[in-house]
């Protein structure tokens, strides 16, 4: 009967399972088609909710569509065709990578950089970012068998490393702050000549998250002489970023 069917209806699409679901006879396996479903369920609300569940599963279905990874919440659905590192959301600007399932684009940091990272003497999994382990049974990613002194020398260059990342990230969110402080009172009238400090803030955002991801790439780079001339071109960009 119609009730019934909507009761079933509705409630596979609030629990997100109306996709490819079947009739609820058990010997039956026939699909309801959209037009059914949008015959019988009568709730525009719960008919907004699987017309979302049929885009999530056609994005998720399409090799070669993602949805933006702007951790602040975006709905856009970008078109990789190829771009491969990443592209900026027309929506929100936000610049995601298609190759790794790190949130945004970090160059000049590849994307094994921004994986899982293990250490070579123990194996012990860790995360980049927060240093929690893989996994939690592991002894402390520093407590491993590897000579004192070689230890202590790479725990200090990880240090400075990532201290120098931490500031370049905090930096930039002082850069985000700052631009949408001065976009909220850049309506005023008189005020629309503030444009070039939100431009300047854009910057600002961009060139903090490349010294950010420029200290991962350093620190995991192996060729000294390309290390060298990449120190070379952060120290420039830094003191150029800190004069802005």
């Amino acid at each position: 009967s119609q009730p019934c069917w909507s009761e079933y209806l509705t409630t596979r699409i609030e629990q997100n399972m109306v996709v490819n679901c079947t009739c609820p006879i058990s010997e039956c396996r026939a699909q309801p088609t959209a037009a059914f479903i949008c015959s019988i369920v009568s709730s525009e609300e719960i008919i907004a909710k699987y017309e979302k569940a049929l885009l999530r599963g056609y994005v998720e279905c399409c090799s070669n569509l993602t949805w933006c990874t702007n951790p602040q919440g975006c709905d856009q659905i970008l078109l990789k065709d190829g771009l491969g590192y990443g592209a900026a959301c027309s929506k929100c600007s936000w610049i995601s990578c298609f190759n790794c399932n790190f949130p945004e684009a970090h160059y000049p940091a590849s994307c094994s950089h921004m994986s899982h990272m293990t250490c070579a003497k123990c194996n012990h999994g860790f995360c980049w970012r927060c240093l929690k382990p893989w996994k939690p049974t592991h002894k402390d990613y520093y407590n491993c068998s590897a000579m004192v002194s070689k230890a202590a020398w790479q725990e200090k260059r990880f240090q400075d490393y990532n201290e120098r990342c931490t500031f370049h990230h905090h930096a930039r969110e002082f850069a985000v702050r700052l631009r949408n402080k001065v976009a909220s009172i850049s309506e005023m009238p008189k005020l629309r000549t503030l444009t070039f400090v939100l431009d300047a803030c854009k910057v600002l955002e961009q060139a903090r998250k490349v010294l950010a991801y420029s200290c991962v790439y350093s620190y995991y780079n192996q060729d000294t002489e390309s290390v060298d001339i990449v120190e070379q071109q952060t120290e420039s960009l830094e003191l150029h970023t800190n004069a802005l």
